[in-house]
């Protein structure tokens, strides 16, 4: 069984950050060094990770460490949010981690991502399970990437999130052990035990029927079941209470069926994306994301209640022995209204475990065992053993 620790700081000054988390890190540990490190910094603290992470390296000696700059960080059951705060992980994990630094690199034949073994299972005793992916949003293609790994790795989960410190290209940290880079992403291939259960929680909840596309192309929807798409939303607006109308009012989304040949759908079932526009003379929708004919379509809304309900039923009856959580910037104080929202809700229900994550600019997770980008989600790796 692996053996974790989390710790957690808001002191403004980074040597005295650095050395809080790793103090607490090691006496929880007895002082043995982990196998992986994973550690999230504020944007106060942009500056100065450099120093974070030798520090880390010094005092830790870890395998592997890992680290990105975000919005906000999470530690336990606490997300500090526009506070300078310093959250790190910490594993003993008895299986294989192997780390990986991914950049764009240009070749004959275009754009192409470096930094991945060359074949499936190089340099690896056995095939991994998971992937722990930390991106930079403004540089590395994680869509694409996503998709490729879809083709050479099936069934390789992918969790994770997308750095949040910056608003722009370069702004963004991301530290894989001894260097500090301004793009790409990084991340750790993890096989053998402990085995990692992915939990995505999209926020959303279903409204009306289910239909099936009957004509589309590319990203917009013109009919369901035979009926223009505007024609269906109206049919489910007109049977949903003032107070959802009001939801489908603030922001409508599309839930897309990922595994076609199930024969009832339910949550986790379903991908979640944005109506990003309508066109009333056809009868048309625009969603974020390519819709074929045939699929499976349900509209959607999200609050703070939906996304709420959405993660205890996600979590009911899961078991861990630690986590990683990584939270849209969407959530939050801006969704719940209160703080430490998602964070205190896997302590409640999981029991109190080392945690630690980061609000993020996109987050990664497996959805009907495929891999994708969400938003307003939080996604978690839950560590069973």
């Amino acid at each position: 069984m692996g053996r974790y620790a989390a710790a957690l700081s808001q002191h403004p000054v980074p040597a005295h950050a650095v050395g809080e988390v790793a103090g607490s890190l090691l006496e929880q540990l007895d002082g043995e060094p982990p196998d992986l490190v994973v550690y999230f910094a504020s944007p106060h603290l942009v500056g100065a990770l450099d120093d974070v992470s030798d520090a880390f390296r010094s005092l830790l000696e870890p395998g592997v460490l890992l680290g990105a700059t975000a919005a906000a960080v999470i530690g336990g059951a606490r997300e500090a949010e526009d506070v300078p705060a310093l959250s790190a992980w910490a594993g003993r994990l008895g299986g294989g981690v192997t780390p990986l630094g991914l950049e764009m690199v240009n070749t004959p034949d275009g754009g192409a991502v470096g930094g991945w073994p060359s074949a499936p299972g190089d340099g690896e005793a056995e095939a991994p399970h998971s992937l722990l992916l930390l991106a930079d949003p403004f540089t590395f293609p994680v869509e694409a990437f996503l998709a490729r790994l879809g083709e050479d790795r099936p069934g390789l989960q992918v969790i994770g999130g997308m750095a949040s410190a910056a608003q722009g290209p370069g702004g963004n940290r991301l530290a894989l052990d001894g260097e500090l880079r301004r793009d790409g992403a990084v991340g750790v291939l993890l096989s053998g035990t402990p085995q990692v259960r992915a939990v995505v929680s999209q926020g959303c909840r279903p409204i009306g029927s289910a239909y099936i596309v009957t004509d589309a192309e590319d990203n917009v929807v013109r009919e369901l079941g035979g009926k223009p798409a505007l024609e269906r939303l109206a049919e489910v607006a007109n049977a949903l209470t003032e107070d959802e109308r009001q939801l489908l009012a603030r922001g409508l989304h599309v839930g897309l069926v990922v595994d076609e040949h199930q024969a009832e759908f339910g949550r986790g079932d379903f991908l979640v994306r944005n109506v990003v526009g309508a066109n009333r003379e056809d009868g048309s929708i625009t969603v974020g994301t390519q819709v074929g004919v045939g699929r499976t379509l349900q509209f959607q809304v999200r609050d703070a209640v939906a996304a709420d309900e959405d993660l205890r039923l996600l979590l009911a009856g899961a078991e861990a022995n630690a986590a990683l959580l990584f939270t849209c910037t969407g959530r939050g104080l801006r969704l719940f209204g209160a703080p430490d929202h998602d964070a205190a809700l896997v302590e409640e229900l999981l029991g109190p475990l080392p945690v630690a994550g980061m609000f993020c600019a996109g987050e990664l997770g497996p959805v009907g065992g495929y891999n994708y980008v969400h938003g307003f989600t939080a996604s978690l790796a839950l560590f069973e053993g």
